[in-house]
């Protein structure tokens, strides 16, 4: 029976198993993970490990959060899947919820589209804005160096880095680049034919980069003054990571987006994605125009349901700014401590960035050895996306390893 072939007894088994038969596009540590709970995951061996990454930012709420993990059990027993030809009571539930929590008013609240990742709530939302500049021929895309969008063709162009893009060219025409940050950049390239500005609030891949606190606004009012729609990528900021349901929210309505994208922690870990957007906006989509067969789906919108009410109810947008002053104050004292090493500590929520003076891969590597998971991006700048739910000890003995590993490298 095909469960049998899962019971391996080390990790070796499974990476030879993986290299016969899945394509290898991935760099894959040479871990098999089998279990999870909370901010600690284990490896076939049993081996237990600090998670300060979990599920590269879609698991806000940690390994298996237990709301999530119920919800996603009871809709399995009751309805799996069915096409968005049909209505579905967990669907228009999870759209109220978003709306009232993001783009829009009660008189005219946003509208939503689901999927299933990031990348395609981007093109879903590039798809919208050319849908919507197209009578006025509107079609350029105005993106932000150092950016990232996703993988699909779109969303892959829209990303600002040449390195992604290196083996598929041609890319796709009508997208614009400018500095992130540079309100002066971006009202230089505007023009009749742009159709939006595509920016994410905080760049993840890009470095854990925080702009200006005029920056967002600024976007905004350019694009008021220039008849262009603004989106913002929230695919990594988004539900709370940064201490507000959205990053922009910091802001309140100077920065409120036509169109909003949003994936990774949406649904606790499991795969959704979704474009919200205005009303007035999302009406050019019409029958046909766009669909995601999966988008929506129960499961999906029921683990998002129980996200958002163990958020609210567990008070984690208030923690999640507690836990990022954490991270900050042990941080700052640790560039104090080593400023040939830590450019600068970067940090909103449970988004932290250290920025290195020399390639952060092998901290990682070490890290691992330590048996704490992290991340790198951007060539020097460790990362680190750590559940909303992770306690304070727990902080603190992550942190403490980290330390030990970038006094002790050498470089």
């Amino acid at each position: 029976m095909a469960h049998a072939q899962l019971a391996h007894e080390s990790s070796q088994e499974t990476i030879a198993q993986f290299a016969r038969y899945v394509i290898p596009n991935y760099r894959r540590f040479p871990v098999c993970l089998v279990r999870g709970e909370g901010s600690w995951v284990w490896d076939a061996e049993g081996h237990r490990y600090l998670d300060f990454f979990p599920g590269w930012g879609c698991n806000l709420l940690g390994h298996c959060p237990p709301r999530v993990v119920a919800a996603v059990r009871e809709q399995v027993g009751q309805l799996i899947h069915v096409p968005n030809t049909w209505y579905m009571e967990p669907q228009g539930a999870f759209a109220q919820a978003l709306s009232e929590r993001s783009i829009g008013s009660h008189l005219q609240p946003g509208q939503c589209f689901f999927c299933n990742s990031g990348a395609e709530a981007n093109e879903a939302a590039i798809k919208l804005a050319r849908a919507h500049g197209h009578a006025h021929g509107r079609y350029k895309i105005v993106a932000m160096e150092g950016g990232f969008h996703g993988r699909t063709f779109a969303a892959l162009t829209a990303t600002a880095q040449p390195k992604y893009h290196v083996g598929f060219e041609p890319m796709v025409p009508g997208f614009v680049y400018v500095p992130y940050n540079d309100l002066e950049a971006v009202a230089r390239v505007l023009d009749h034919e742009t159709a939006a500005v595509l920016v994410e609030p905080i760049q993840g891949e890009g470095g854990v980069n925080i702009p200006g606190p005029k920056y967002l606004p600024g976007l905004r009012r350019l694009c008021d003054e220039r008849g262009v729609l603004l989106i913002l990528d929230e695919v990594q900021t988004g539900m709370g990571r940064t201490g507000h349901w959205f990053a922009y929210q910091q802001f309140g309505v100077a920065a409120e987006p036509d169109i909003l994208t949003c994936a990774k922690a949406l649904a606790g870990g499991i795969a959704a994605g979704v474009m919200i957007a205005r009303a007035q906006v999302a009406e050019v989509l019409k029958p046909g125009m766009h669909a995601s067969t999966f988008g929506g789906n129960p499961i999906a919108c029921r683990a998002g349901m129980a996200t958002i009410e163990t958020i609210e109810e567990d008070g984690l947008l208030e923690r999640g700014l507690a836990i990022g002053e954490r991270f900050r104050s042990q941080f700052e004292a640790l560039r104090r401590e080593l400023p040939e090493r830590i450019r600068e500590v970067r940090v909103r929520g449970v988004m932290v960035g250290l920025d290195l003076t020399f390639d952060a891969s092998d901290v990682v590597s070490e890290c691992l050895k330590r048996l704490l998971l992290i991340n790198a991006t951007h060539g020097h700048v460790v990362r680190l996306l750590p559940a909303l739910t992770i306690s304070d000890e727990l902080i603190d003995q992550g942190c403490a390893i980290l330390a030990d590993v970038l006094r002790e490298m050498v470089v």
